[in-house]
């Protein structure tokens, strides 16, 4: 996917906690939805195969696949892009998106530096991967939001009843998209 044409408005992040759900998930999700393939948990051969048996259910869909890892492992699997903090995304090809996190303005400045093609804003709100982080709210989000140059996607506490309360058009989810 060439990073001129839009994003997703919903990303399912993977995780530990949401493996078992993420073929059932990968399915309800709306055809062209974004998906972010973590597992930092498995070993390296089993990350692989587990990403290649997520990618035949997400491509049947029409998702956007995003490897959190470095841009030539993303060419060899068959990314779309890659996601991770702004210093690790580069130098990646221009054939893939770069979808940064960020948790603050530095963050942010560095992302709109590095020229990402997007950027995961977190945590919006309590979220169970940061039990004791302190979450942005609605506020502090959109003051943050509003100093990014490219899609900002919210992370952290989001579901259906938060992102309509956080009233943002792009969000992802680790719980709140797999049960």
């Amino acid at each position: 996917m060439p990073a001129r044409q839009t994003f997703p408005h919903l990303w399912l992040l993977s995780d530990e906690r949401n493996d078992a759900a993420l073929e059932g998930a990968l399915r309800r999700l709306p055809r062209g939805s974004g998906f972010i393939y973590r597992h930092y948990h498995l070993p390296d051969g089993e990350r692989a195969g587990r990403w290649f048996d997520l990618a035949r259910i997400a491509r049947a869909r029409g998702h956007v696949m995003i490897l959190a890892d470095s841009s030539l492992t993303a060419r060899e699997w068959g990314a779309d892009g890659i996601y991770g903090a702004p210093r690790a995304l580069y130098p990646t090809a221009s054939n893939l998106l770069t979808l940064a996190t960020a948790h603050n303005l530095t963050d942010i400045g560095l992302a709109n530096r590095l020229r990402a093609d997007a950027v995961l804003l977190s945590p919006a709100f309590p979220t169970r991967s940061h039990p004791n982080a302190p979450a942005l709210g609605p506020l502090r989000f959109r003051l943050l939001a509003a100093h990014a140059q490219m899609p900002v996607i919210a992370l952290g506490g989001m579901n259906p009843q938060t992102a309509r309360r956080l009233d943002w058009p792009r969000w992802a989810a680790i719980d709140g998209l797999s049960g």
